[in-house]
């Protein structure tokens, strides 16, 4: 049983399959299942609740070993630790891969739920978390660098061995963001109590997610590069050096800022003349008017991860 102190219960869930969201060759059973944790977790601190439990299903072929699976499981109790939850349950199945289902279910402490719908005109758009160091890990391991070694792809995947140690400590940092996220689960409550007035975890691109937001809410987001590229939100220094040894163009490292999702940080706005707790960071405000705008422009690239994309 899990008690519910104020009689409400927010929920959230979640589908990992193999292939498509983790490789086996790439992330190992713990990070795998602190990611299908992190995942759900941090959608239930953005609604402005506290992570209370995890139903967990797995489906994995017959032949899986055991020890990976007690790994996995050993992962999502981990992560469910560091934000003070649980798993309470789930279910296991047979498949021809692996696949993980997570519902989180939260405890709002007599506070309202923050949703997607409830930016105003002359609010600040405000982030805490990290943006762009997953993407460009996933970029990294799919260029063959950090990960398992793919045929005809020695040279490259050596290559982390090749820039100067403070560098290579950079490249590592980002693969071990794609590995294994770490979304900021206290600051979802704190942004309830500063007034934040909607609230969206960024998991499939910072434009993308801040787009349902204008959508819900009906306004227009108007978002400023200079403020968004700073530290401590954007790893600027390792982003720049993952682009350039995988011979991107210049300001490549911003798309994964702008675009990549999968760090599971907290984007939220707030009344302009409150601001955001400490810990967030300004990027922007909301107007009127509709969609989402980059330093006075329409963005018209990819947002984020599109589920049915080809």
């Amino acid at each position: 049983m899990v008690a519910a102190p104020d009689g409400r219960v927010v929920a959230t869930t979640d589908l990992l399959v193999e292939g498509r969201h983790f490789r086996r060759d790439w992330s190992g059973p713990g990070d795998i299942g602190r990611k299908a944790a992190a995942r759900n977790l941090a959608d239930v601190a953005a609604m402005g609740a506290r992570p209370t439990a995890l139903l967990v299903a797995l489906a994995a072929p017959g032949d899986l070993a055991v020890s990976w699976v007690l790994d996995l499981v050993g992962g999502i109790a981990v992560e469910c630790s560091s934000a003070g939850a649980v798993v309470a349950g789930g279910d296991t199945s047979s498949a021809d891969t692996v696949m993980v289902a997570i519902t989180a279910l939260g405890d709002l402490a007599g506070q309202a739920a923050v949703t997607r719908t409830g930016a105003r005109p002359g609010d600040v758009v405000a982030v805490t978390g990290k943006l762009g160091a997953a993407a460009a890990g996933l970029e990294l391991l799919t260029a063959g660098l950090g990960g398992a070694e793919p045929a005809g792809r020695g040279e490259r995947d050596r290559a982390l061995a090749g820039p100067d140690q403070d560098q290579a400590a950079d490249l590592a940092s980002l693969i071990s963001a794609h590995r294994r996220p770490e979304p900021p689960y206290p600051a979802g409550p704190q942004a309830v109590g500063h007034g934040a007035t909607a609230m969206i975890d960024v998991s499939d691109g910072l434009i993308a997610d801040l787009g349902h937001v204008a959508d819900g809410s009906g306004v227009r987001i108007e978002l400023r590069s200079d403020l968004i590229a700073a530290a401590p939100l954007v790893p600027v220094r390792s982003l720049a050096a993952a682009a350039a040894l995988l011979d991107r163009p210049g300001e490549h490292w911003l798309r994964w800022v702008l675009a990549g999702g999968d760090d599971h940080a907290l984007a939220a706005t707030f009344p302009a003349e409150t601001g955001p707790p400490g810990g967030w960071t300004i990027i922007g405000k909301v107007a009127e008017g509709r969609g989402i705008t980059v330093d006075g422009r329409k963005w018209s690239d990819a947002a984020g991860w599109e589920h049915f994309r080809s």
